[in-house]
């Protein structure tokens, strides 16, 4: 009978979470459009459905839901959701997108067309943060491409898609980099550095494959002229944050870049530059909500001991520290797979992959790299993730999302390479562990 009683509490403990799985990803599957309920809509019902089933003074249960909503570093996090926005929205209205995509598409010599593109999608997405935005800019050049070419226009889509996942994996005003490094407590820099050494070389294997493949290819006509100054901010942005230098800064000095060169070159005026920034900050509203919702409802969670017992429960099938690197693989998968949204995934399991890090000794820039590459690696297999949906309508439905994500190439590897990290880590700790 004991046992059936903590079960029961565990089970209603736990119970938020399945709330939201049915509210999001069940009532997703029978409609089968993932995007059709809103993620923030299943966040607040699982959140006053944690609230309702909480023993005690609703008052007190509110008090407890508001704390984790406001804990130190998510309200950071905040900040750089913030800044981010706004500097994307202020690069994207100075033409920053449209000069990049210029600069890096000019630069490719013929026979390296694949190859290029690739890299293109890859610095493209490092610099503007965005997976979906660097489909949006690349994918119909790179369907339009296809023909001229006669390439296979499902791989040639597929490695945009594919390197876009770099950025989103890797770059400094990334969602998923954002959450990953302030659930675990760690700087972008030390992330970023512990992250490459697990893609970087998966990035140079998918360019010689590439290169292989279209080493016949012939090159573009008429690329627009570069106008280099446009994509200045991205470069001292992604150079500042690699130096170590506070994100915050670093994107407060690219907001006022893009300020200054959008005016002198005439993309808009100081009043157009102050209503693109309010953009940018708009554009983050939902992802602001949903992270304070998902911060509020798991400090309840918690507060339930629903987050021990599953720390408990997973430790009986851990032993060390690579267990619980694999632990926080899987966690992520799981949620990924459910909630067809890496982000969201990364706000779920984020503050949960931090105790078993501080468990089993984890250092927070590993457990990061970790959280955010499977976060990447699992969104690049889903055929109902945005990123595959987005680039299946920017060719007219001619292609459908089974063909692009059998040729997601890059995600696929970099999934592969964290298991081979962990299996071959190393035991021992270094002073940046401890």
């Amino acid at each position: 009978m004991k046992s059936f009683k903590t079960y029961l509490r565990v089970f209603r403990a736990l119970s938020p979470l399945l709330v939201f799985l049915i509210l999001y990803l069940a009532t997703s599957l029978i409609l089968n459009d993932f995007y059709k309920v809103p993620i923030t809509v299943a966040f607040l019902a699982s959140s006053i459905y944690a609230l309702a089933i909480t023993p005690g003074k609703l008052s007190d249960n509110l008090k407890v839901f508001s704390k984790g909503a406001g804990d130190n570093n998510l309200l950071l996090m905040l900040w750089i959701f913030i800044m981010a926005g706004a500097f994307a929205a202020c690069a994207k209205d100075m033409g920053g997108i449209e000069a990049t995509v210029n600069t890096a598409l000019r630069w490719l010599p013929s026979n390296i067309l694949l190859p290029g593109l690739f890299v293109a999608s890859c610095f493209i997405s490092l610099a503007i943060g965005s997976s979906t935005g660097t489909v949006a800019a690349l994918v119909p050049i790179a369907w339009g491409l296809s023909g001229e070419i006669n390439a296979d226009p499902a791989m040639t889509v597929g490695l945009v898609v594919g390197g876009a996942y770099f950025g989103d994996n890797l770059s400094f005003i990334s969602d998923t980099t954002i959450v990953a490094t302030q659930t675990q407590g760690c700087k972008m820099s030390d992330k970023f550095r512990e992250n490459i050494k697990i893609v970087g070389m998966v990035a140079i294997i998918m360019l010689v494959a590439y290169y292989i493949i279209g080493k016949d290819v012939k090159g573009m006509n008429d690329v627009p002229q570069v106008d280099f100054i446009r994509v200045l901010p991205y470069l001292i942005v992604i150079a500042s944050a690699v130096a170590g230098m506070n994100v915050v800064i670093v994107l407060m000095v690219g907001i006022a870049l893009t300020g200054v060169i959008g005016i002198s070159q005439g993309s808009f005026d100081i009043w157009q530059w102050l209503a693109s920034i309010q953009r940018g900050i708009s554009s983050m509203s939902d992802l602001i909500i949903m992270t304070l919702l998902a911060g509020g409802m798991l400090a309840i969670i918690k507060h339930n001991g629903g987050v021990n017992y599953l720390i408990k429960a997973m430790s009986l099938k851990v032993s060390g520290k690579r267990g619980g690197e694999f632990c926080i693989a899987f966690m992520t998968v799981i949620v990924n797979m459910c909630t067809a949204n890496n982000t969201v995934a990364l706000i779920t399991v984020g503050p949960i992959a931090k105790d078993i890090s501080d468990k089993y000794g984890i250092s927070p820039k590993r457990s990061a790299s970790i959280l955010d590459t499977m976060s990447c690696f699992t969104q690049g297999l889903l055929p109902y993730g945005i990123q595959t949906l987005m680039a299946v309508q920017l060719t007219s439905n001619i292609l459908t999302p089974i063909d692009v994500v059998s040729h997601l190439y890059y995600p696929m590897l970099i999934g592969l390479a964290v298991m081979i990290s962990i299996i071959i880590g190393s035991k021992k700790k270094t002073k940046a562990d401890k």
